[in-house]
């Protein structure tokens, strides 16, 4: 069996620069990351043992410093947090903070706001907070349900596929012919490459592994784009959860990984795959 691991893979420069930020701080005193610093259960088991707290509410927080995670908040989160005394370090990636700018930009401008991307998660939670009205989409049903306006402004969480992103953007179109619908691509390009790279490792393999959190949006993502080229992918946290059943008869077996995986675990990962393969028969790799 032959492994192939995707070019893009694994953790993205926003998510280690959060991770170094946070453990910088850790050191010098009592931290509390205010939610999840990254959606990796490895990553924040990790960061517990080195003596980072997490808490999902600013009111519950016991330390005088709380970290934004690399998936950014509102201003009105911000405000709540430092109302309390919290005095604040911000891992929020670069990129997301150039989707609020985008976004933001837009209201002022005098558009609607339209974000593409998962209403519940954090990352859209941040974008959308500060904005008096605004639309979520992430389906062609969401589309049928905006109202009609005569300008939207459309926007995307960072880790949504820009396939998905540019259909419902013309599906608005096709849908508001009297209407102006401006798009910024605020997609990040980390995002852009990995999901790029699963497609080409997918078309390829007769098995697709996909590592990262289970509830990491990206790593959903790349698992349900890699479903699009290829019958068989499983979508893990770790080694442990890898099945020899899923190598039987596969000649060629692909990788990829989520922006919040450690690297040592997609290496885990790929080494219990080849042992599997070797126990079947000789197992290369590319």
């Amino acid at each position: 069996m032959k492994i192939i691991r995707a070019k893009h893979l694994g953790m993205c420069f926003g998510v280690r620069d959060a991770i170094a930020i946070a453990q910088a701080a850790a050191r010098e005193e009592p931290v509390t990351v205010l939610g999840q610093l990254v959606h990796n259960a490895t990553v924040v088991e990790r960061m517990t043992e080195a003596g980072v707290r997490f808490s999902d509410h600013p009111e519950d927080v016991d330390t005088g410093r709380g970290l934004i995670t690399a998936h950014g908040a509102s201003e009105r989160f911000r405000r709540r947090a430092e109302a309390l005394g919290l005095k604040i370090t911000d891992t929020t990636c670069p990129l997301v903070t150039s989707a609020h700018r985008a976004l933001h930009g837009l209201v002022a401008e005098g558009y609607h706001p339209v974000v593409v991307g998962r209403r519940d998660h954090v990352e859209v939670r941040g974008l959308t907070e500060d904005l008096r009205e605004f639309d979520v989409v992430i389906d062609a049903a969401d589309i049928e349900r905006l109202p009609s306006r005569s300008r939207f402004g459309v926007c995307s969480q960072t880790t949504q596929p820009i396939a998905r992103v540019m259909e419902l953007v013309e599906r608005m179109r096709c849908r508001f012919r009297d209407s102006e619908v401006r798009f910024i691509d605020t997609v990040c390009q980390p995002t852009k490459q990995r999901q790029q790279s699963a497609v080409e490792v997918a078309a390829r393999a007769d098995v697709v592994i996909v590592v990262g959190g289970r509830n990491s949006n990206n790593t959903a993502e790349l698992t349900e784009t890699c479903r699009q080229f290829c019958e068989c992918v499983h979508q893990v946290t770790g080694p442990g959860e890898l099945n020899a059943d899923w190598f039987e008869n596969v000649r060629t077996a692909g990788l990829t990984a989520g922006t919040s995986t450690p690297d040592d675990v997609i290496a885990a990962v790929e080494r219990r795959m080849s042992e599997m393969a070797t126990n079947r028969r000789f197992a290369t790799r590319d």
